[in-house]
């Protein structure tokens, strides 16, 4: 039997079907497998309340995700308590959305496009945010800076490697804040972050970071007895007899204008003493202070209360109106002031000029013997030993002596008118020598003040925090301060006076800049001296101010508070992710 002959639709019906069908696999599991890698992707986006768009190409295997780009900055410590310490409820788990792990204030800045054939290689764009708003935020939730990470971003900036920790957690054990690859930072500082709920120590109950809390002085306070008389004086007649009702009286009639303000200036009054018995909580930024509160009850609630307004802080303002150096010397106080373990001020800077001035041994300490602040016996020898004057007195006594005597008993052998005259002539003689004399002890004396006080202010300087000591004990002796109270707990209230009392700050920052001003050119002159004589009270609160600059400003010399400044300033915005 002869077997069948095969054509060519047979050839093609055998092999080239098969052959197609070959061919369409690779596109069917591309298809198959990007339709797949597309709904893990969604899967993963809906899962971190991410909101994306996506493109699919199922021939080449590649997926678009378009995902936005955010600017974040913390909530608000206090209008958004519930958000600002709890963490976030749906934190990402995509590759560089490490900033979902807490709650913020977003808003979309652009758009990131992403090509990827694999869900795994997804990865969420990293979000802008301040570099010092970040820090803030992690130290109020009582996370520990790292010494050495922060020196080290200090000295190799982006070559800083990567993983080193530049927070962690409030126990010292964990990496909260570390460096990340730079990929697609766009030349930014690239950080990640970690953060679990435990860590959170700390509550809105603490002063946070950038504040810090002056203390009223406990000597600044109006008497009981003023008070109550200030305050029954409305009340006396006040009240008509029963049954009957108070006409007003002409005078009052008369004086109604002026009884519609006084409310207002009782008000203002009782508003003041509140506040000079109340701390004081500022908000120190890099341009200086940037509000005060006065704290009657508690931190949350002065903050909180839009009723309590701020402060008037113009005359301490960096950038005052004036242009006098009156804020910065407020700022670096108060910087210094609360500069300790608990709290670092270190978003604002010490100018260097004041800093090399406190630093400088500039007040003679023969000028603290003439201020009556330091007696002779403790300073080194520097004025001039003169002679007995006693003994050179009781000499010239003596020889007047003698000399009235012989003249008497050379009278005595006179006729009477001879006598007379003789007399007259030795009493006229003798009252010119008392007069010459005491001219002469008048110039002396004007004349060793003189060298006494040239030399004083030529004797050798002492450091600014003996100054300081002396003048502290000084004050308590005059009864100005309380002796429970050390040299920091008075910079305080010397502080929380300055806010409240623009006359005193003006006068204390005016003290200030003689001070520097003769540090810085040459020494101490005639008239500087006199004006610390005029206002020793002044001077000697300008001290204490200027030994907490120098005693904080030495101990936080190379140590991370200084790296974290000079950090902090180098990077305004860095890339978290």
């Amino acid at each position: 039997m002869a077997e069948p002959e095969h054509n060519a639709s047979d050839i093609i019906t055998y092999i080239g079907v098969p052959l197609a069908v070959l061919g369409v696999l690779p596109i069917l599991w591309n298809t198959v497998a990007t339709l797949a890698s597309l709904s893990k992707i969604k899967q993963i986006l809906r899962h971190s309340k991410l909101t994306a768009l996506t493109r699919s190409d199922v021939v080449n295997r590649i997926i678009e995700v378009e995902l936005p780009r955010y600017a974040v900055r913390p909530m608000d410590r206090y209008s958004d308590r519930d958000d600002y310490w709890t963490l976030s409820r749906n934190p990402s788990s995509i590759p560089g959305g490490t900033w979902t792990t807490f709650n913020w204030r977003s808003n979309i800045i652009g758009h990131n496009t992403q090509r990827v054939e694999y869900a795994d290689q997804l990865r969420q764009p990293q979000v802008e945010v301040a570099f010092d708003d970040l820090v803030c935020y992690l130290l109020d939730l009582g996370a520990v800076p790292d010494p050495q990470g922060w020196r080290l971003l200090r000295a190799s900036g982006l070559w800083a490697p990567v993983g080193s920790a530049l927070m962690k957690s409030p126990d010292g054990r964990e990496k909260a804040l570390t460096i990340a690859p730079l990929d697609g930072s766009d030349g930014h500082l690239s950080l990640k972050v970690v953060w679990t709920e435990p860590w959170i120590t700390r509550d809105d109950s603490y002063l946070p970071p950038y504040w810090v809390r002056l203390p009223p002085s406990p000597r600044r306070r109006t008497p009981p007895s003023e008070e109550e008389g200030e305050a029954a004086e409305p009340e006396e007649d006040s009240k008509p007899a029963k049954g009957e009702e108070k006409a007003p009286s002409s005078a009052e009639e008369d004086s109604s204008s002026s009884s519609i303000q006084k409310p207002s200036l009782d008000s203002a009054r009782q508003q003041s003493l509140s506040h000079s018995r109340h701390p004081i909580t500022c908000q120190i930024s890099t341009d200086g202070i940037a509000t005060a509160l006065s704290q009657a009850d508690h931190l949350q609630q002065s903050l909180t209360d839009l009723s309590s307004a701020p402060l008037y802080i113009e005359h301490i303002r960096l950038r005052s109106p004036s242009g006098r150096s009156d804020g910065a010397w407020f700022a670096s106080a108060a910087t210094a002031y609360g500069t300790t373990s608990q709290t670092i001020l270190w978003n604002y800077k010490i100018p260097d000029d004041i800093l090399a001035f406190a630093r400088k041994e500039t007040v003679p300490c023969g000028v603290l013997v003439l201020l009556g602040v330091v007696d002779e016996s403790a300073t080194p020898e520097w004025a001039t030993r003169h002679g007995d004057d006693q003994g050179r007195q009781l000499d010239q006594f003596a020889r007047r002596t003698r000399e009235q005597r012989a003249a008497m008993e050379a009278e005595a052998r006179m006729a009477p008118a001879q006598k007379a005259a003789a007399v007259r002539e030795r009493v006229m003689r003798e009252n010119e020598q008392r007069v010459q004399d005491m001219r002469d002890r008048m110039r002396l004396d004007a004349q060793r003040r003189e060298t006494r006080m040239m030399e004083a202010m030529q004797s050798p300087k002492w450091d600014t925090g003996l100054v300081a000591e002396r003048n502290l004990a000084w004050m308590r002796k005059a009864g100005e301060v309380h002796d429970e109270l050390n040299l920091k707990e008075v910079v305080g209230t010397v502080l929380h006076r300055m806010v409240l009392d623009g006359e005193f700050s003006s006068r204390l920052c005016r003290m200030l800049d003689l001070w520097k001003a003769w540090a810085e050119n040459g020494g101490m002159r005639r008239s500087d001296l006199t004006a610390l004589q005029e206002d020793q009270m002044t001077f000697a609160y300008a001290t204490l101010l200027v030994a907490i600059i120098k005693d904080t400003s030495m101990a936080l010399e190379g140590t991370v508070s200084m790296d974290l400044q000079e950090c902090l300033r180098m990077w305004r915005t860095v890339r978290l992710g």
